[in-house]
């Protein structure tokens, strides 16, 4: 929209002057300093709905409401979420506690970053009148008007703790939302264990009953003692360290017909169990010698029917203690119902941010060096671990689903070192000295809000008097977080 196409303030002239003049961030500059605002100024009506800026594009002007208001949204997750309203009506409406100062003017915070918009305004109400001071003018003008700066410093402050509070808002949210993911994912297998197990555990003794009565009638003393001396040496044979799945499937065939042939009812199961525990036919038949030919098939449908018995017991065991892991590791990286600052083993919350990172860390190598005793550090072990999952999980979208994090752990000095590698595609040279920087983010838009790294930063060396540093060529980034061993 053109100049002439506007009215009052936004034609310029006069009535811009005034308009300038009201406003609390102009309202102590000189004539001579007013002036050249008005013939610097770009004014514009914007619509109901028009855009002002865009999120993600490159900050091109500092923007001074003049009349009706403007709606600040962010795409977060696939929503649109409103940050902020700046509005011209009074001071009573409903302003998010935000200075009155704040409500006039947009834009300054990327320009002085050097970054892009980080949210999207557009116009709200059927008249939207803006003034835009383009990127250069904006330099100046508070070189000129340093009356300028004493009213937009404070509001930037406020900006910058506002945003920081609603990015740790997000965080909280995000991780908590990660937590409830991984946890889902990961107890999902034990549980649907469980499940199936309790419901084959009926069915299954049941056999096992059936069969011991039939064995029982079948055999003598001597032989039952045979078949309890091979089920006891079944339940202790350790797992092969490695398998040949070829000669594993060869061995399970020559059992199952072996089976088959000596009158068993069910074959099938015995030849898979033992040749699960890389046993062939041979090992068998030494310790079936005492069994008489007449009892064999009770013997082997006895035999099946414990040792599926026995595995499914074997994955109720197994299930039991691995959701109890989840859930201490839920607690441990929740730090529920804990004073906020305490004493804690830094790999705890690394060992916790794995478990809850499993399903983002499929197809990736986990390389675990901790140095041996390692002190316990006194801190705030669930931001810490807001901090490990933020580095983890950046590691884990560098490499794609493949590669290697390597998580080390060691003292060094006074300090304890974490330091996390991925073997991803780096961090360009470029971006790697901004990326702790408020805001910054090279994400797409609406899957960064560029305070990740950001907070982090402030946890670690702020809340922990640490510090966090990045090192990245491509095929490795390692990030090293140095926290001190002594208490406050």
């Amino acid at each position: 929209m053109t100049l002439s196409d506007t009215t009052g303030a936004a034609g310029g002239g006069p009535e811009l002057r005034k308009a300038l003049h009201g406003l609390e961030i102009f309202a102590g500059l000189t004539e001579e300093q007013l002036d050249w605002l008005v013939s610097v100024s770009e004014p514009r009506v914007l619509p109901d709905g028009a855009v002002l800026f865009r999120d993600g594009e490159e900050a091109t002007g500092f923007h001074v409401l003049l009349d009706g208001g403007l709606v600040v949204t962010k795409v977060v997750d696939g929503r649109e979420e409103v940050l902020t309203r700046h509005s011209t009506g009074g001071v009573d409406e409903d302003h998010d506690g935000k200075p009155s100062a704040a409500h006039r003017f947009t834009g300054e915070l990327p320009l002085l970053t050097d970054g892009a918009y980080v949210a999207t305004a557009a116009a709200s109400g059927p008249a939207t009148t803006v003034v835009t001071y383009a990127r250069p003018v904006f330099f100046e003008m508070l070189t000129r008007c340093q009356g300028v700066a004493a009213v937009l410093l404070p509001v930037l402050a406020w900006r910058i703790k506002s945003s920081e509070v609603q990015a740790r808002k997000r965080a909280t949210v995000e991780a908590l939302g990660t937590l409830a993911a991984g946890l889902a994912h990961e107890l999902n297998n034990p549980a649907a264990a469980v499940a199936r197990a309790a419901q084959e555990l009926g069915p299954a003794l049941d056999l096992l009953t059936r069969t011991a009565q039939s064995w029982g009638a079948a055999a003598g003393d001597a032989q039952r003692a045979v078949l309890d001396r091979l089920a006891d040496e079944l339940e202790k044979v350790p797992p092969p360290a490695t398998t040949d799945p070829l000669a594993q499937a060869d061995a399970e065939e020559e059992i199952t017909d072996w089976a088959d042939e000596a009158g068993a009812a069910r074959p099938g199961p015995l030849g898979a169990v033992v040749a699960d525990l890389g046993l062939e036919l041979g090992w068998l038949l030494e310790r079936l010698e005492g069994v008489t030919e007449a009892a064999l098939p009770a013997a082997l449908d006895h035999l099946a029917a414990l040792l599926e018995a026995r595995a499914l017991a074997a994955e109720l065991r197994a299930a039991g203690p691995r959701i109890s892991q989840l859930v201490a590791a839920t607690r441990d990286y929740a730090n529920l119902d804990r004073a906020p600052e305490q004493r804690f083993a830094v790999t705890d919350g690394l060992e916790n941010t794995l478990v809850v990172l499993r399903a983002k860390l499929t197809g990736i190598g986990i390389v675990r060096d901790y140095a041996p005793d390692l002190p316990e550090l006194t801190g705030y072990p669930s931001e810490l671990n807001q901090v490990w999952t933020n580095l983890v999980d950046n590691a884990a979208e560098a490499m794609e689903g493949s590669g290697t994090l390597t998580l080390r752990v060691h003292t060094e000095g006074t300090c304890m070192v974490v330091e996390i590698t991925d073997t991803g595609r780096g961090i360009p040279e470029g971006v790697l000295p901004r990326i702790f920087e408020p805001f910054y983010t090279t994400k797409d838009v609406g899957k960064g809000t560029g305070l990740g790294l950001h907070l982090s930063y402030r946890i670690v060396t702020q809340r922990h008097r640490g510090s966090i540093t990045a090192r990245s060529v491509p095929g490795t980034t390692r990030m090293t977080v140095r926290l001190p061993l002594a208490s406050r």
